[in-house]
């Protein structure tokens, strides 16, 4: 690419290093003109940075069109590594088990939705559907990779992504959305199964407990905390629970109390049942029922009717031994019915089964021993009763005729006893009515009596009562008489006391006063007014008269007032 013509005036730079001598330079003079800059520099640049641009571009567009994964949502991505084009370890991941970083295989981590950035060079990538597990599902998961178990075993402990060994997990996934990597973990979803085990139907996956019923549990393998393979003692209440198949199945029981009743059919199915003369049924031929021959040789048809039932705690012993409650009813209740019915039943006469205290006698004793029966098979029992015997009609007819006569006779006795009430019953009304005519005289004769008693004793009383009142009176004017004779005595002592108390008081003033003119002076001065003035006038012996006029004039002043005569006043 480069140009000759731009290399002519270009002077050749020395080459580095040793330098080896020249000839001295011509005599013309030299051109010291400065060398022009390369022009091929420049575009240099500018093709570098367009190719390193262009490769950004590249580069950047097979990232985001080539190395680019979308994962929608529901969904994961599943990674492989296939190892490094030319350079690098390639190291493979070890058979049955996930690959570590850096080793060539399957990632145990799975991405979720979103964008990532693989290269398909050196990943294989997948998208995986989450797995779904809708409400009344579960989902048994079985680990493909990890260890092998001990022989005899195939159940793992533990969660996704946390197990060591291959095989069936024990613990089922519930109702939810999971992301599970199926290189590893295979599921399985399932909803309620139903293995049928012969005489019964056992439940596993979605199992439903419904209420009035308990989950009998089945063990297929050793379980943790010690539980062994086979039917639990603990029962599971009624609820939702969610069972792997490989691990257990369950017995839905009902518990609770049941009623077995085994009675005599009739002749055809729909036909009415026909009877005799005395109410008894009357069969063509008997079905049902216990039928066994009594101590006397008669043939003797009974119905009876059994209470039972299992409580929860019963209920794992019940499947144990018998399978269901249908074999339970089968197999232990309605056979025992029938042998204990018939063993004990044998031991008595005809007549004994219909009336008497051994009919009665016959019930406790089949009710006890049933009783033992099923307490010995854990069962419960709450019932036992004899309902209905069928005794044939030539021991039944003698002895309800002998029952009529007896009670024809007790009838007649009753009536003759009722006659006789009768006729005791009427004399006791007449009796009663004499005792009513005589009572009622002796009552008026009582009044009577009564009334003249009141009347003499209210005379008396009133006769007595003013008697008194005179008496009253008398002593009444006694003691007013008494009391003004008092009263004027003391109105007399009063007055004299009074007049002696005046008599005391100026006796006690003049003594006070020491003379009795100073005692009439006092009287006399308080009884004088408050404001009176006291003129004291002194005259000569044989002056009086002459000086009588300055007097009068001191006791009437002039008007004016000019003159004021020498006095002594004293008031």
């Amino acid at each position: 690419m480069s140009n000759e013509n731009d290399n002519e005036n270009v002077t050749p730079t020395p080459p580095r290093g040793r330098r080896r001598a020249e000839p001295p330079p011509p005599e013309e003079p030299l051109d010291v003109t400065p060398a022009p800059e390369p022009r091929r520099r420049p575009k240099l640049f500018v093709a570098l940075g367009a190719a390193a641009i262009l490769l950004a571009v590249v580069a950047l567009g097979f990232h985001w069109f080539v190395n680019r994964v979308y994962v929608p949502p529901g969904h994961s991505l599943l990674l492989r590594y296939k190892g490094p084009l030319l350079f690098g370890s390639r190291q493979t991941a070890k058979p049955g088990y996930w690959a570590a970083e850096g080793e060539i295989g399957v990632l145990e981590k799975m991405r979720g939705p979103g964008r990532h950035f693989y290269s398909p060079i050196w990943w294989e990538r997948t998208i995986i559907p989450d797995t779904l597990i809708k409400p009344g599902e579960v989902g048994v998961v079985t680990c493909k990779l990890g260890d092998a178990l001990p022989e005899g075993e195939f159940l793992v402990d533990g969660e996704i992504g946390k197990t060591e060994s291959k095989g069936v997990l024990r613990k089922v996934l519930g109702p939810g959305r999971y992301r599970i990597n199926p290189y590893g973990y295979e599921v399985k979803v399932v909803q309620t199964e139903v293995t049928d085990a012969g005489n019964t139907k056992k439940l596993s996956g979605w199992v439903n407990v419904p209420i009035g019923y308990v989950g009998v549990v089945t063990n297929l393998a050793d379980g943790p905390n010690g539980q062994k393979t086979g039917i639990q003692d603990k029962v599971l209440p009624p609820g939702l629970y969610p069972i792997n198949p490989r691990e257990k199945q369950v017995d839905v029981v009902g518990v609770g109390l049941w009623e077995t009743t085994v009675h005599i059919d009739a002749d055809k199915p729909g036909t009415k049942i026909r009877t005799d003369e005395s109410g008894e049924p009357v069969y063509t031929e008997i079905r049902g029922g216990i039928s066994f021959p009594s101590s006397d040789g008669f043939g003797i048809v009974m119905d009876f009717t059994a209470v039972w039932g299992l409580m929860p705690d019963q209920a794992p012993n019940a499947i144990r031994k018998f399978g269901n409650i249908d074999l339970v009813e089968n197999k232990v209740i309605i056979p025992q019915i029938e042998s204990i019915c018939r063993n004990n039943g044998s031991e008595y006469a005809a007549v004994k089964l219909l009336v008497g205290k051994e009919r009665e006698e016959f019930q406790h004793k089949v009710f006890h021993d049933f009783e033992e029966v099923l307490k010995g098979k854990d069962i419960t029992m709450k019932f036992a009763l004899v309902r209905h015997i069928y005794i044939p009609k030539e021991v039944r007819e003698p002895i309800q005729m002998a029952f009529i006569a007896d009670e024809l006779k007790l009838t007649r006795e009753q009536e003759q006893m009722t006659a006789k009430a009768e006729a005791e019953f009427r004399e006791a009304e007449r009796k009663v009515d004499l005792q009513s005519e005589t009572v009622k005289a002796e009552t008026d004769k009582l009044v009577a009596e009564r009334k003249a008693e009141g009347a003499k004793t209210a005379a008396e009383t009133e006769a007595e009562t003013r008697k008194l009142a005179a008496a009253i009176e008398k002593e009444t004017a006694e003691l007013e008489s008494q009391a003004k004779l008092e009263l004027g005595r003391a109105d007399t002592e009063g007055k004299r006391l009074l007049e002696q108390a005046k008599a005391n008081k100026f006796k006690l003033a003049v003594q006070a006063f020491g003379t009795p003119a100073a005692y009439n002076n006092w009287v006399f001065a308080t009884g004088l007014p408050n404001n009176i003035e006291l003129k004291l006038l002194y005259a000569g012996k044989g002056t009086m008269w002459t000086d009588l006029k300055d007097a009068i004039r001191i006791m009437a002043p002039a008007d004016d007032g000019k003159d004021t005569p020498k006095e002594e006043k004293k008031k």
